[in-house]
Formats: C-alpha cells, sequence, structure tokens
C-alpha cells in the first residue's frame, strides 16, 4: 500500500500535487485523507495539478472519494479519503486540469 498524504488546509496545493506524481509513478495509485472543507480544497486542488505534471508520462488520473474515521487527540473525527488511481489519458477529456467554456454543456 502506498503511503497515506495527508492534508491540511495550510498545505501547499504544487507541494501535494508533486508527492501524489511521485506516488502514483511509484505506485500506480495513491491514498489522500483531508479533514475539513479547507483541506479537501486543497485536496482537490493538488490532484488537479498533480494531473497536469502526470501528462509527460502518459497517465491521467481518476478519484474515488469515501468516508473514514480517524482519532485525532481521542476524539473520533471524519475524514474524506480519496483513492486517486491511473487510467490511460483519453483524448476527449480536458488536458492539465483545464476545461474549454466551448466544453462546457
Amino acid at each position: 500500500m502506498a503511503e497515506l498524504i495527508k492534508v491540511s488546509a495550510q498545505s501547499r496545493s504544487t507541494a501535494v500535487a508533486g508527492a501524489i506524481a511521485g506516488v502514483m509513478r511509484e505506485h500506480g495509485h495513491a491514498e489522500i485523507q483531508a479533514i475539513g472543507a479547507s483541506a479537501i480544497n486543497q485536496a482537490i486542488k493538488a490532484i488537479t495539478i498533480a494531473r497536469g505534471y502526470l501528462e509527460q508520462d502518459n497517465m491521467d488520473l481518476s478519484v474515488v472519494p469515501s468516508f473514514t474515521e480517524v482519532e485525532i487527540d481521542g476524539n473520533e473525527r471524519t475524514a474524506v479519503r480519496l483513492t486517486v488511481f491511473k487510467r490511460p489519458i483519453d483524448s476527449s477529456m480536458p488536458t492539465n486540469g483545464r476545461v474549454h467554456h466551448a466544453e462546457l454543456v
């Protein structure tokens, strides 16, 4: 199993994206965990940036979200777990995380 990437509201999305890309290249999947709306936002931005990093490796990403319970300082919290899988690049999908307005229907 790949190492769990924990994302906080203060995480730099580009740094997390680099970690995601590295884990994806090595293991072919990644596990990301975030607690709270701001942390989840940073995680989603990081996945989007990582897609751009992995284009040169002819790799695209798919994400499966789930909830998990974690214990922090003796308290149980609900975290969002984002499992990221590699998939071949689909030419019909926007590249580098960019959607062109003409593609929005």
